[in-house]
């Protein structure tokens, strides 16, 4: 028996897969559970309409990205803080100061946890920091800090 999984289940398959089920184990353990439909010639058009509306969903957020990317891109970010010798910062810029900086010039809100900053800054100069914007989407934003 064809049936349509509704829920991912282990070693049997994911949401949305069509599996060949045997009779029993469909009618009495996945179906009742609310864990599969049989898969009808109706349910079977549902499920492709809903394939290709979520592909035409995910293909809108990629392209809606790459416009905030490019947008991100155009960003500098200057940043005054007090500093010692040799250019040492007291303190350092850490991600949730570009991010509060990027809200407060640019009125974007960005996640900390989307901009990629191996280490704290801690020197005068200009850093080059990533934000991902999106998965396989990223954006550079140019952080010149320098003396107050």
């Amino acid at each position: 028996m064809k049936v349509i999984l509704l829920k991912d289940i282990k070693g049997t398959g994911k949401k949305g897969d069509i599996i060949n089920a045997s009779d029993g184990h469909a009618r009495n353990y996945l179906i009742p559970r609310g864990l599969a439909k049989e898969a009808t010639d109706g349910s079977v058009k549902e499920l492709e309409h809903q394939n290709a509306a979520k592909v035409k969903k995910e293909e809108n957020a990629l392209a809606e990205a790459k416009a905030l990317a490019e947008k991100i891109n155009q960003f500098e970010i200057t940043v005054k803080t007090k500093a010692g010798e040799g250019g040492r910062l007291f303190g350092s810029i850490t991600n949730k100061d570009v991010a509060d900086l990027i809200k407060t010039n640019y009125g974007l809100e960005v996640d900390k946890k989307k901009i990629a900053l191996d280490h704290p800054i801690r020197n005068l100069g200009t850093t080059s920091v990533t934000i991902k914007v999106f998965p396989k989407v990223s954006a550079q934003i140019k952080v010149h800090v320098v003396e107050e």
